[in-house]
């Protein structure tokens, strides 16, 4: 009797597609919580801090004032009218309403571009290491990753050198964020015309440009590249509130966009979620709009706590770090203890050292392999003193049974 081999009703699309690394790391911290341990988890980008009152406030108004129904596609307009109004105080950037698509997340408004930009097989260029998401969206859109190393020496920054080398007839997209998600790095406004300048001999690469921790920076001041008239038509600007305002379950993000583009992404959008919650846009009004004093004593809070990882960090042997200029992550390389054992566990590679510090002391992190270096672990710091002080010191005690 024959035997037909089973077959899924899944499609292949969704078959080869990657787990997010840092929502896999944080449902794993969750599980050991549930069984009772002391899980402390390092592995999630999310703010520690709740939302600022006066924009809570707002919501619980328009809850009041009964903004309830469907909203247009692309947002409010007064809500577009004031991120506009936000690009021009803060950057320094001209737009128009219509050039600015409001979604649930910036992580939905990276995936509208990428899905209404990329063809199958055109290229999309990324500085190593990358946001995880990135290159999952760009799979979906068949299109073909190029990584461009970069180094801990360089503070993980492509130089022109790298941008030019790596530019083909092929290539669609460049794709990048400053302050970066995972290490923190934050370029210079010379360094972001170097690349300008670059782009500027390339018409047909576009850039997407990744701002969501613009208000997160250390030393220096944000800037986007953007600014540059000579090829601002071919640059999309993507933000959010998730980190700058301690809103991430609100989900709101949105671009500001050649018009062509943003006018592909409503279409786009239009088809999966529609316009993103009433609620959450009328207080992204107020938080777009109202003081930032909030914002500024969060950034403080992790100015000190990047100082106290640090300490920790260099104080573990083999470690390697830098000083992140922005976001609340560091990215240290671990490649000291790959290939060694606690006699029980041999850490072959990044994923293997992360599996062992979540089961060996409770702490969890995400493996360097998912943002596309293997050498490193992402540490986010957005937590209390207290413990980021215990996490680390329990790191140090299973680096130190590796042998």
């Amino acid at each position: 009797m024959q035997v037909l081999e089973k077959t899924t009703v899944l499609s292949n699309r969704i078959i080869n597609l990657a787990e997010s690394a840092t929502l896999k790391m944080a449902a794993l911290a969750r599980q050991l919580k549930q069984q009772g341990k002391d899980v402390i988890n390092l592995s999630i980008g999310e703010p520690d801090f709740g939302t600022p009152e006066h924009i809570k406030e707002a919501a619980i108004q328009a809850i009041k004032e009964g903004h309830s129904h469907y909203t247009p596609v692309p947002g409010y307009l007064d809500l577009r009218q004031a991120i506009v109004q936000k690009l021009k105080r803060d950057n320094n950037l001209d737009y128009t309403p219509n050039q600015i698509i409001v979604s649930t997340g910036a992580k939905q408004s990276l995936a509208n571009v990428i899905l209404s930009t990329v063809n199958p097989g055109e290229e999309v260029i990324m500085p190593i290491p990358y946001w995880v998401s990135y290159a999952a969206q760009v799979e979906l859109a068949e299109g073909v990753l190029i990584e461009v190393p970069t180094s801990l020496e360089n503070k993980f920054k492509i130089t022109p050198e790298d941008l030019e080398a790596a530019i083909t007839s092929k290539t669609k997209l460049f794709v990048f964020s400053s302050p970066c998600n995972p290490t923190g790095s934050l370029y210079t406004k010379e360094e972001l015309r170097a690349l300008a300048e670059v782009f500027a001999r390339h018409e047909q690469v576009y850039i997407i440009s990744d701002e969501i921790y613009e208000h997160i920076t250390f030393e220096g001041k944000h800037e986007s590249i953007a600014q540059f008239d000579f090829i601002k038509d071919r640059v999309v600007v993507v933000n959010g509130l998730s980190k700058g305002f301690a809103m991430t379950g609100w989900r709101l993000g949105y671009i500001a966009a050649p018009l062509e583009i943003a006018k592909a992404c409503d279409k786009m959008q239009g088809q999966f979620t529609s316009g993103t919650c009433a609620i959450t846009q009328r207080a992204a009004i107020a938080a777009l709009t109202g003081t930032l004093e909030p914002t500024y004593a969060m950034r403080e809070q992790f100015k000190q706590r990047r100082k106290l990882v640090l300490d920790l960090l260099n104080d573990i042997q083999g470690v390697q770090t830098y000083t992140p200029n922005g976001a609340f992550y560091v990215f240290p390389d671990v490649s000291y203890y790959l290939g060694k054992s606690d006699g029980n566990t041999t850490i072959k590679n990044v994923d293997d050292l992360c599996i062992y510090l979540l089961n060996d002391c409770h702490v969890s992190v995400v493996t360097g392999a998912a943002f596309g270096n293997d050498q490193c672990i992402r540490l986010s710091y957005a937590a209390s003193s207290e413990q980021l002080i215990e996490a680390l010191r329990r790191i140090k005690e299973s680096l130190a049974k590796l042998s």
